[in-house]
C-alpha cells in the first residue's frame, strides 16, 4: 500500500476504459484494474460492432449522452488515427399501431421520433412502399413504418476500448490486468481496495464491473439480472452489394407479434464476412461463470427460420460465425450511474441494460467529473441507484 491513488477504476470494459481515459487525461493519478485483459470476449464489450444512434428511443434523457459520445469518439479517432465510428444510416422499423416486440421501453419508436424532433436530428419517416423502394433487402409488411436517421452509425467496441486504455496508459494511468478484485472498504480518509495481487489506497473508487456486479455488490444483486445474448453472422455473398455500408443501414426491428425484436448491421468485413443480426432474449439468466459461450445448431437454425428467412430473402442460410455476450439489466432497462448510498467517494457505473455502449464515452467523462468535482455537466439524475429499487 505504498502507492496512494486519487482514483481506482475497477472493470475496464466499455465504461471503465472510458472513465480511466478521461481521468488520466485530466492529470489524475489513477489505477485501472481488470480481472481479464481488455478488450476480451468474456463480458459485454465484444462482437466487432455496436450500434450508435443520436435520437434515443429509450428516453429523451439519453440523447445528450449519445450526442456527446459522438464528439468524444471523433476526438479519440483523431488522437489515435484509428477508424472507430462508421456512419451507415439507421432504420428503425415498427408498425402503424406500434404493437410488437418492446425494445427496452414502451413506445420506443414514438420516443425516437420525439427525440429527433426535439434535438434537430436529421431523419425521415418512411411508409412501407418507401422502405421497399429504398431498402429492398427488408421484407416489410404493408402496415409497417420506418424511422430513418442519417447519422446512425457503427462503433467498433474492441477498438474503442483498446484506444482508450492505450491513451490512458500513455498519459500516466497505471493499468493492472489479469488481477481479480476481491473487495473494498471505505474509511474516513478514502477507500482501500483488495485484489488477489495486492491492496491499494485511493481517495475515490469507480466500479464498472458489468455482469460481475451481482457478485461484487451482493447487497444489490436483486436489482440486476444477467442474460445470455447471441450475435449471428449470416452469409450474403451472393447479394453482397446489397448489404454493404451505405447501401444497407444498421437497423432495429420491432417485430409484430413477437416477444423480442432484432437488430443488425451491414456486411462491414467484406464479401465473405456476412451481415450481423442479434435477437434480444431475456429467458436465460446466467453468471459469467455459468454462461454457455457457444451457440447451438438448434439456436442457429431457429434464428434463420424465424428471423432471417422471413425478413431478409437476399440472405443465405449459412451462419458464418456467432458470438455470445451478456446483458446486465435492471427491471426498467435503465442505467445505474450513482454514488453508493451515503458515499461521495464510490461510484457504481453499471449496468447498462444492453444499450449502453453508444453512450460509454460520455458516461466515462461524466464519471470522471463526479469523482473530481462531485457533479456532472450532463444530467445523470435519471440513473440514480434508487431508480431501480
Amino acid at each position: 500500500m505504498s502507492v496512494k491513488y486519487e482514483t481506482i477504476v475497477v472493470g475496464l470494459g466499455a465504461m471503465g476504459s472510458a472513465a480511466l481515459y478521461q481521468l488520466a487525461g485530466k492529470g489524475v493519478k489513477v489505477l485501472g484494474i481488470d480481472r481479464l485483459s481488455p478488450p476480451h470476449t468474456m463480458g459485454s464489450t465484444h462482437g466487432d460492432t455496436r450500434i450508435t444512434r443520436q435520437a434515443i428511443g429509450e428516453g429523451a434523457h439519453y440523447t445528450p449522452l449519445s450526442l456527446r459520445s459522438y464528439e468524444l469518439i471523433r476526438e479519440l479517432e483523431t488522437r489515435t488515427k484509428t477508424a472507430l465510428l462508421q456512419v451507415t444510416g439507421g432504420l428503425i422499423i415498427s408498425n402503424t399501431t406500434h404493437a410488437g416486440a418492446i425494445n427496452h421501453i414502451e413506445d420506443f419508436f414514438g420516443n425516437t421520433v420525439a427525440a429527433a424532433e426535439k434535438h434537430g436530428i436529421r431523419h425521415e419517416i418512411l411508409d412501407a412502399p418507401a422502405m421497399r423502394t429504398r431498402f429492398p433487402q427488408f421484407n416489410v409488411a404493408d402496415d409497417e413504418v420506418g424511422y430513418y436517421e442519417y447519422e446512425a452509425a457503427i462503433l467498433r467496441p474492441e477498438a474503442v476500448v483498446k484506444a482508450q486504455l492505450e491513451l490512458a496508459g500513455e498519459t500516466g494511468a497505471d493499468i493492472h490486468t489479469n488481477e481479480t478484485f476481491l473487495g473494498f472498504e471505505e474509511t474516513s480518509e478514502g477507500v482501500i481496495v483488495c485484489t488477489d495481487k495486492g491492496t491499494y489506497k485511493a481517495a475515490n473508487l469507480s466500479l464498472s464491473v458489468g455482469p460481475w456486479v451481482p457478485q461484487v455488490m451482493p447487497q444489490y444483486a436483486s436489482l440486476f439480472e444477467v442474460h445470455r445474448q447471441i450475435q449471428y453472422w449470416f452469409d450474403v455473398s451472393t447479394n453482397y452489394e446489397s448489404f454493404t455500408p451505405g447501401t444497407f443501414p444498421i437497423f432495429i426491428w420491432q417485430l409484430k407479434g413477437r416477444e423480442s425484436g432484432m437488430y443488425g448491421f451491414p456486411a462491414v468485413d467484406g464479401k465473405n464476412g456476412g451481415f450481423k443480426v442479434g435477437c434480444e432474449e431475456y429467458n436465460t439468466v446466467v453468471t459469467p461463470e455459468t454462461i454457455d459461450r457457444t451457440a447451438s445448431k438448434e439456436e442457429i437454425e431457429r434464428v434463420y427460420e424465424y428471423n432471417i428467412k422471413p425478413f431478409f430473402p437476399m440472405a443465405n442460410d449459412c451462419c458464418l460465425k456467432t458470438a455470445v455476450c451478456m446483458y446486465t439489466v435492471t427491471a426498467d432497462s435503465a442505467f445505474v450511474i450513482d454514488f453508493l448510498p451515503g458515499s461521495k467517494r464510490i461510484v457504481l457505473c453499471s449496468p447498462c441494460s444492453g444499450h449502453g455502449f453508444k453512450h460509454a464515452a460520455a458516461i466515462g467523462e461524466s464519471v470522471a467529473q463526479m469523482l473530481m468535482d462531485g457533479e456532472t455537466e450532463l444530467d445523470l439524475s435519471p440513473f440514480k441507484l434508487r431508480c431501480t429499487a
